[in-house]
């Protein structure tokens, strides 16, 4: 790890031991983002998301003071006119994969990103004006969550606040998970700040691994890990990736712990063989 990075680390590793209650989703963003950008100052970039939310809040009070109910429609409305057509935040349809989509200060100065990240940015503003807000962790697509007096709207922040519907999500569960798959319960239970975060640092990992810069893609599980201490799964990421970067003893170490941890049989076996090749090439 450079050692200009080990600051970001140590801070990464308080907000990590800390309860999920105690994050601040978008100051912890932009640290992770910090990994990416090194000696740049994020104060800018924080105070764009404040702009977003004072924004917002002034828009919503034109549209009550027009006469729109003070409804989850009319602060939805509020969201979209700010940061989508005011901002113009929208999602990159050319380049999905561009690693950039998932890097919130790119984010922030393209105007573009994917679901995760532009999800971010509208929890954020919503929850500037107190507002009943959460994501939800939909297989292979991020979608927000809106309440008010018991009126419910799940939107796509990167579809330009498309508001869906049980077909609607059913259809993007199908096109993630096969025809047979329906929609579960689990997938309108809200997320809290860590995990919309280990989400969003594994978007960036996968596509380091694609990219075969499993350097930066380690140093994206440690932040991971960081944040979440007692994930056990990353302790596999970080035991091939340090094998692959030529860490033989910590890829060992790691591996070690994770088949001490993990709880299914097949998966220790995996491990086991992997552990056993990398010992094997250092005799």
């Amino acid at each position: 790890m450079a050692a200009a990075l080990e600051p970001i680390f140590v801070r990464l590793r308080e907000i990590g031991s800390g309860t999920d209650a105690e994050i601040d989703l978008g100051k912890t963003a932009l640290l992770l983002s910090e990994l990416a950008h090194p000696g740049i100052v994020s104060e800018r970039y924080l105070a764009h998301i404040r702009k977003l939310g004072e924004d917002v809040g002034h828009r919503y009070h034109s549209l009550l003071t027009a006469g729109a109910e003070d409804s989850a429609d009319t602060r939805l409305a509020a969201l979209k006119h700010t940061l989508a057509d005011q901002y113009g935040y929208h999602g990159d349809e050319v380049q999905y994969d561009d690693i950039r989509n998932a890097d919130l200060i790119d984010v922030i100065e393209r105007r573009m990103g994917m679901p995760i990240t532009l999800s971010i940015l509208y929890i954020l503003a919503a929850q500037a004006q107190g507002w009943d807000v959460a994501g939800l962790n939909v297989p292979g697509h991020f979608v927000v969550r809106l309440e008010k007096d018991g009126q419910r709207l799940i939107f796509d922040p990167f579809h330009c606040c498309a508001v869906l519907n049980a077909p609607d999500l059913r259809q993007l569960i199908k096109k993630t998970m096969g025809e047979h798959a329906e929609l579960s319960a689990s997938y309108f239970e809200p997320v809290g700040p860590r995990q919309i975060l280990i989400r969003l640092q594994n978007n960036i990992k996968i596509r380091l691994i694609e990219g075969e810069d499993y350097e930066r893609a380690l140093q994206v599980v440690e932040s991971m890990r960081a944040l979440d201490p007692h994930e056990y799964r990353l302790l596999l990421d970080a035991g091939v990736l340090c094998a692959r970067t030529g860490r033989a003893q910590a890829a060992m170490v790691a591996l070690e712990d994770y088949i001490k941890q993990a709880p299914d049989q097949r998966d220790r076996q995996e491990a086991a063989i992997l552990l056993q090749h990398i010992r094997s090439t250092l005799q």
